[in-house]
């Protein structure tokens, strides 16, 4: 491999794929909970854009296994974004594990990438109507 084949998706835009059963009730949960709507469609997919980057929800028989943080948006004040969530209805995940643990649906997490200047992040997950885990994070300086 050379130097140019190693940078080959350096400079690529990512974008996340999100899988649904049903399309329309995952629109409205995006809508309706979120406050975002599709900037584009076409038939079984919906593209939306936030903050710079781009998702999908698509149609899919598949399940999502919703065992993991399929996408994260990294908010500014994550106290006020919870608390706005959870007024139009979002459920937050109650996490209580050795070394890792919410309150209220927020957990402090120690450590953060070098790169991002943080010491750490506040973060909160929930589900959307399809199953996906999305995060929801904020660097702490």
């Amino acid at each position: 491999m050379n130097a140019h084949d190693e940078k080959l998706l350096t400079g690529a835009r990512v974008a996340t794929r999100l899988p649904t059963r049903d399309l329309g009730r995952a629109r409205r949960f995006y809508a309706e909970r979120l406050g975002l709507e599709p900037v584009d469609e076409r038939p079984g997919g919906l593209l939306y854009r936030s903050g710079g980057a781009e998702f999908v929800l698509f149609q899919s028989t598949g399940e999502s296994p919703g065992t993991f943080t399929q996408m994260a948006f990294e908010v500014d004040d994550l106290q006020r974004v919870v608390t706005e969530l959870k007024r139009r209805g979002v459920v937050f995940e109650e996490v209580d594990t050795p070394g890792f643990r919410t309150v209220d649906g927020i957990a402090e997490i120690d450590g953060n990438y070098p790169t991002k200047g943080a010491r750490g992040e506040r973060g909160a997950w929930f589900r959307d109507s399809e199953g996906n885990l999305l995060g929801v994070g904020e660097p702490v300086d």
